[in-house]
């Protein structure tokens, strides 16, 4: 499907970035993800280094009225299937048009040819994350040929009613040090080995994607350390425009790991509750996460066990495409 023969129909630039992140908080009004963005967020996605921006990103105009945004995003590593993100809206007063289906035909037409240019050799899959609040979002996927893969839930809980400090024998537990940003990402590409969409991180999609990120908090963050190397992690991020939207303070916990080496000996409780009292020293509101439903280490019953609590799901929608070589 094209788009309305109206609309102006051209790449992102920097300069669109507060109209997109004005598009977004509109939509949010309406959509009720608990998700916030302001045009630094979007810079972050959307410019980022392995993003060609002429190709993979589209603003759709009405005159010079900005009316929806479409991105398709494609980190360089990947484990069992090229992984390509399609991310975008419509602005709520200008849904029922059909730009929706234009611009997702454009990002799967653009995904396939992100799989060809880059890694024809390996299978693909094409993802958008899907929440129910989104009105008519999911029968547009199904009619894109889409199907639900993966359950993730959003869990958070108050910074109230800590669990207590926990030790673990011949492991010190520690703020963030940048000199050990190196030792994280091997120690995250080991702890993620078998999780469903994860890759081996390489440097910049490492520092582009998570301790990069103008959110991260390194004195949030907590490491486990052994014998001088990390084996356990939390690393947190509060998010300014979620803060400036709701009022409160959240420490975000992104990444959560153990090294496999270590697992069974409650290191995920002890940096998790080293993690949470941090935060609560830092004067944050509360904490969140995110869990696959399928995580093969069983984290809900863990982060439950932490006191979180689930407060929303989305679903990841994906189109799967077989290696072209």
């Amino acid at each position: 499907m094209s788009f309305p023969a109206a609309l102006t129909v051209r790449p992102l630039t920097r300069d669109d970035l507060p109209a997109a992140a004005a598009l977004y908080e509109a939509a949010e009004r309406v959509d009720d993800t608990g998700e916030h963005y302001d045009a630094a967020d979007l810079a972050e996605q959307w410019f980022a280094p392995f993003v060609e921006v002429d190709a993979d990103t589209r603003a759709v105009l009405d005159g010079d009225d900005l009316v929806a945004v479409a991105a398709t995003v494609a980190a360089p590593t990947f484990r069992d299937a090229y992984g390509v993100h399609l991310d975008g809206r419509v602005r709520p007063d200008r849904r029922g048009e059909g730009i929706g289906r234009a611009v997702l035909d454009w990002q799967v037409a653009r995904g396939r040819e992100i799989h060809a240019e880059r890694h024809p050799e390996a299978p693909a899959r094409l993802t958008v994350l899907h929440q129910a609040t989104i009105t008519g979002q999911e029968g547009l996927l199904r009619r894109g040929g889409f199907t639900p893969a993966r359950w993730f839930q959003s869990m958070s809980r108050p910074l109230t009613d800590l669990p207590a400090p926990r030790t673990v024998d011949g492991v010190e537990l520690v703020r963030f040090d940048w000199a050990r940003d190196e030792q994280v990402r091997h120690a995250h590409n080991a702890a993620f080995t078998e999780h469903y969409g994860s890759s081996e991180r390489d440097r910049t999609s490492w520092q582009t994607m998570f301790t990069g990120q103008r959110a991260f908090r390194a004195d949030l963050s907590v490491l486990a350390v052994q014998d001088d190397e990390v084996v356990g992690y939390v690393l947190a991020y509060v998010h300014e425009a979620d803060t400036a939207a709701t009022g409160t303070v959240d420490a975000y916990y992104g990444q959560i790991g153990v090294v496999p080496a270590a697992r069974g000996r409650g290191l995920s409780k002890a940096v998790i509750a080293a993690a949470l009292r941090a935060a609560a020293d830092a004067g944050c509101d509360s904490a969140s996460l995110e869990v696959d439903t399928d995580n093969v280490d069983e984290a809900q019953g863990l982060y439950r066990s932490m006191g979180f609590a689930v407060a929303r799901t989305q679903v990841s929608w994906s189109v799967h495409l077989p290696p072209l070589g």
